[in-house]
């Protein structure tokens, strides 16, 4: 079993720093609950590595990140997070490539700070964000694992999203970052100098409303999957599902404005996300029917006959 002091230590890293995530995770079964926090804990650490406003040496950053590397993969001793996280990997029998692939995601931080393509934004999400969900998948003991990894993929794809378009201005002006792909950026005319000098133009605008579209398709596909999930766990995922995408209720609710200041969720209006949850799973019991219900966003087939589209079959 993983130390008592380091499930602690990882439970406080986590409510420190991903409260709405936190949230959800007190909901899962202590099975699942007390790895996800060394999970996230573990996530954190090699993140802090990258993501410092501190003038940091790339090189000793790059150095960092590989003994993580190594002590995450048991190539050596692990210390406090990192040991729990051996342990776990141990248990769970984490696949090499997942450990391999966030790591290098953290690598590309150090260095890419724009992305021309959605393309090429889901090639870094795979390690920053589908290894994640994998692992989860792992912990979760999930029945049929190759079902449920392309939706949990999609789910951690749809909540790094939502944190893409909640922290544009922090990522530009604290990193230099920009997480809006080149692509759309040109297509409504948004430059890079616009958003460090906090431009809310129609151009950016429509370029959020655009991704905020883009991001509503990933949770549709992630949150179809949580079925395959531990009956004990779909609650959990389906409330974090919940209060990642009321983001986009709040984004929409600001005009698209994410410059001025960063959007959040205050304590009370994740409660009542909450309680409504609780009550209309009690009702359905269905996740999907849930979601749809409590954050307004249209199902598939909703959204294809809205637009127009060719409706998928029954």
């Amino acid at each position: 079993m993983v130390d008592s002091t380091h499930i602690s230590t990882s439970k406080d890293i986590q409510r420190r720093t991903g409260r709405t995530f936190h949230l959800a995770t007190r909901l899962l079964p202590e099975r699942v609950r007390h790895s996800t926090y060394v999970l996230y804990a573990f996530f954190r650490v090699a993140d802090d590595v990258v993501d410092t406003v501190e003038d940091r040496d790339p090189a000793e950053q790059r150095a960092e990140l590989e003994r993580i590397r190594a002590e995450a993969l048991g190539e050596r001793e692990g210390e406090g997070v990192l040991a729990a996280f051996q342990e776990l990997s141990e248990r769970h029998d984490f696949d090499d490539a997942d450990v391999d692939t966030f790591v290098d995601a953290m690598l590309a931080d150090l260095e890419t700070t724009r992305y021309d393509t959605h393309e090429e934004l889901e090639a870094y999400m795979r390690g920053s964000a589908v290894a994640v969900g994998s692992m989860m998948v792992d912990v979760m003991e999930v029945e049929d694992p190759e079902a449920a990894k392309p939706h949990a993929a999609a789910l951690a794809e749809a909540f790094q999203l939502t944190n893409f378009l909640r922290d544009v201005a922090e990522d530009i002006d604290d990193y230099d970052r920009v997480y809006l792909p080149a692509e759309t950026r040109e297509e409504h005319g948004v430059t890079v100098e616009q958003l460090h000098r906090g431009e809310v133009t129609p151009g950016f605008r429509e370029a959020m409303r655009q991704e905020l579209a883009y991001t509503e398709r990933k949770y549709r596909e992630g949150v179809a999957g949580i079925e395959y999930l531990p009956e004990d766990c779909q609650f959990a995922v389906l409330l974090a599902a919940v209060l990642y995408a009321d983001h986009h209720r709040e984004i929409r609710k600001r005009n698209y404005d994410v410059l001025s200041s960063t959007p959040g969720l205050s304590t009370t209006r994740k409660l009542w996300l909450l309680a409504k949850t609780r009550l209309l799973w009690a009702v359905y019991g269905d996740p999907e029917s849930v979601f749809y219900r409590v954050t307004g966003l249209a199902s598939t087939a909703e959204h294809a006959h809205h637009h127009g589209d060719p409706q998928p079959a029954p």
